[in-house]
């Protein structure tokens, strides 16, 4: 299978086409964006979204991730467990992604843009180059591109209107966030 980087080299590309993730349910796998299955220690589905808890496997400074797929909202929502010595001073990460549903499996395309948050302090959206940059490449249509920026928005707006506080924004739609203790 050829990976994303390699089709990116070999158009000649400054950045990576969108990443995507596959979420398979049955088998509890995660295939990250470098095609890499990953086993999943619980997903858990809610109508307003999937839950995923696996380790971070020979990462050099993450040991456990927890993510939220939102699709209404067009955001994956991430905490990640740092190594000592690793950790940032963010809460939580959230990636403008498109997510398509299923029943035995999910899937997920990153839009380049991102935003860090810390609670009660700040939200910053992040890797605004790469997102002009994939749109000028032709790597977004205009459609999704719009899709981006409206959820970039939207997620930004809601965590001003609530001080910053993801977990209040969300309760506002009716969405409540359950995260587990990594062992």
């Amino acid at each position: 299978m050829t990976t994303q980087r390699e089709i990116a080299d070999r158009l000649g590309l400054p950045i990576h086409p969108p990443k995507i993730e596959t979420f398979d349910l049955g088998p509890r796998t995660n295939t990250d964006s470098k095609q890499r299955t990953r086993a999943v220690d619980e997903y858990h589905v809610e109508p307003f979204g999937l839950y995923m808890a696996r380790p971070m496997v020979d990462h050099p400074k993450l040991t456990y991730m927890q993510s939220w797929l939102l699709p209404e909202l067009g955001i994956r929502i991430t905490d990640f467990s740092w190594r000592p010595g690793c950790e940032r001073a963010q809460d939580f990460y959230v990636d403008i992604v498109s997510i398509e549903t299923g029943q035995a499996r999910w899937r997920s395309v990153d839009l380049y843009l991102d935003i860090a948050v810390g609670t009660g302090q700040y939200a910053e959206v992040l890797d605004v180059d790469e997102f002009l940059t994939a749109l000028r490449a032709g790597l977004l249509d205009d459609a999704t591109a719009q899709h981006a920026m409206t959820a970039t928005h939207t997620t930004l707006d809601g965590l001003a209107r609530h001080g910053y506080d993801l977990s209040e924004w969300l309760r506002e739609s009716g969405i409540e966030l359950s995260w587990r203790q990594p062992s």
